[in-house]
């Protein structure tokens, strides 16, 4: 289902999309637990689904700190926009994380191709997820950890701690005992990475 549109971008990684708030063909709109944290979500490109995981959300209300009079009463001003159907709403920031292609086969990193404006954002689903992050060699990988550092910010950490219990719910024990190092050193590196010796 789809959850979203590209409104915008930030950078070739870091999208904007504006959560889906008029009910679609099926008359649903997507739940709020469809756009939260963490998700990773697919956008369909031309021979490609982009995978990226929702990272950031704004809300957007023209209305709050509007405090001048308006040009008449706002019966009479939604017959002049009705072009605009909504101009509250929720944005989400999106940070791209790769690609999966026409074969299935995963490449984690900068995505070549730009996602244009009006790309539909789906959820990407538990065998999607799966998909992207097993290699070739059946291994779970996450090539994209110094991108997420990178550009995450101050949501880096919580965002990695997301990535990896998701990830970790759909891999082998072995594969899950790595995970576990990485999540022990994320662990270390934001307890002791503001301490200077």
């Amino acid at each position: 289902m789809n959850i979203a549109t590209i409104v915008s971008s930030n950078s070739h990684i870091d999208y904007i999309a504006r959560i889906i708030d008029a009910p679609g063909e099926d008359g649903n709109l997507p739940d709020a637990s469809e756009h939260c944290f963490g998700q990773f979500v697919s956008i369909d490109g031309d021979r490609e689904k982009v995978i990226g995981v929702i990272y950031d959300s704004r809300l957007v209300n023209p209305e709050y700190g509007s405090f001048g009079p308006r040009s008449g009463p706002r019966a009479e001003l939604g017959r002049r926009t009705a072009d605009v159907v909504r101009e509250e709403g929720i944005l989400i920031g999106i940070l791209l994380l790769g690609t999966i292609d026409e074969s299935g086969k995963s490449f984690h990193g900068v995505p070549g191709k730009i996602v244009p404006v009006g790309r539909a954002v789906s959820n990407a689903g538990r065998e999607i997820v799966k998909t992207f992050h097993t290699g070739a060699d059946g291994r779970v990988h996450l090539h994209y950890y110094p991108q997420v550092v990178t550009n995450a910010r101050q949501f880096a950490l919580p965002l990695l701690n997301s990535i990896i219990d998701q990830v970790s719910a759909e891999c082998s024990t072995a594969e899950g005992d790595r995970l576990k190092v990485l999540r022990q050193s994320l662990t270390w590196q934001a307890t002791l990475g503001g301490v200077k010796l």
